[in-house]
């Protein structure tokens, strides 16, 4: 007995040795890559300055440095922040939306087989390809928002200032919607489900409807497990790059209001679209460092992302278990 119990306990010894030294390896894994990424950027952060961050330009930058026979460090990622801002902010908007809904909708109203049925078929389109999206997006999309909203009379009106052709924040927001929507709807589901069936039987006891239940005590109890979800498709729709390089025009505008909607009409330039666009001038020292400037960007905001999801779950989970 003691014999067995000693040859446990060196095998549980031997996994826990296993795990944390994955677990170390995970780690300096993504140190590494901040690292390296924050120095291949390097240059162009100290050039740049906060010139970086309150300029534009970058498109005509990256060509005149990939001309140059010197190094020039000095880009300008304004355009490209708000457009990934503004692309990420409203596809998560919308596809919280109807993610939430229909995360609801499958857990609460729909028959169990359909419920199952459904989400079978939203965990498969949210392991769809992005070029997939994006191969929609430049067929389907952009040609409906042509025929749609775009006259001759509205591109000689501005034809000064950009091109419209169907490709910009609209297509963009659309084409990263359907790409969130399968995210939104399938972690909001499992916060749902999770919600213990004590609650809503308490609801109904005390003579609520089922839409009172669901809008008092389901999305209230779940909220952690919802608002995880929305902030991790944010994460996804800010990296995303492939889709939104086919239809998002690929100039970085800052977004102007003042267009009406004419502001979702012209083209933008995301921060992850930029990398894929430029990728081909990678061989010079110059852009190589403002294409990683983009990167250390991107991480910046994804790890900011990562942090609020993890806090805002903790918060969450604490105030339920007070409230419990």
């Amino acid at each position: 007995m003691k014999k067995n119990s000693g040859k446990r306990k060196i095998s549980e010894k031997i996994s826990e040795t296993i795990m944390s030294a994955l677990a170390g390896i995970g780690v300096l894994a993504i140190l590494f890559i901040f690292v390296f990424v924050f120095l291949r950027a390097l240059p162009v952060f100290k050039e740049s300055g906060i010139g970086l961050f309150i300029s534009t330009g970058f498109e005509r930058q990256v060509v005149t440095a990939y001309g140059s026979a010197e190094p020039l460090y000095s880009f300008g990622l304004l355009g490209l922040i708000t457009g990934t801002l503004a692309t990420t902010t409203l596809a998560i908007v919308t596809a919280s939306l109807i993610g939430i809904g229909s995360a609801v909708v499958i857990s609460e109203f729909a028959p169990r087989p359909l419920a199952y049925s459904l989400t079978s078929l939203v965990r498969l389109l949210a392991s769809i390809p992005s070029v997939i999206f994006g191969l929609v997006g430049v067929i389907i999309v952009v040609p409906f928002i042509s025929s749609l909203f775009v006259t001759t009379e509205l591109q000689l009106q501005y034809l000064s200032r950009f091109q419209i052709t169907g490709r910009g924040l609209l297509a963009s927001v659309i084409v990263l919607t359907f790409m969130l929507v399968p995210t939104v709807t399938a972690l909001s589901a499992d916060a749902i489900a999770a919600v213990p069936k004590r609650f809503k039987e308490a609801g109904y006891a005390m003579g609520m409807t089922r839409f009172r239940v669901i809008l008092k005590i389901i999305l209230p109890t779940g909220r952690s497990g919802i608002i995880a979800s929305v902030i991790l498709a944010a994460g996804r729709g800010i990296g995303e790059a492939i889709a939104l390089a086919m239809v998002c025009g690929g100039i970085g505008l800052v977004p102007d209001l003042s267009l009406g909607f004419v502001t979702l009409l012209a083209p933008v330039l995301p921060l992850s679209a930029a990398i894929m666009v430029n990728s081909e001038g990678a061989g010079s020292q110059s852009v190589s460092a403002a294409l990683f400037a983009c990167a250390a960007v991107l991480l910046l905001i994804g790890t900011v992302l990562s942090i609020t999801a993890r806090a805002v779950n903790s918060y969450m989970r604490k105030k339920i278990g007070d409230a419990a």
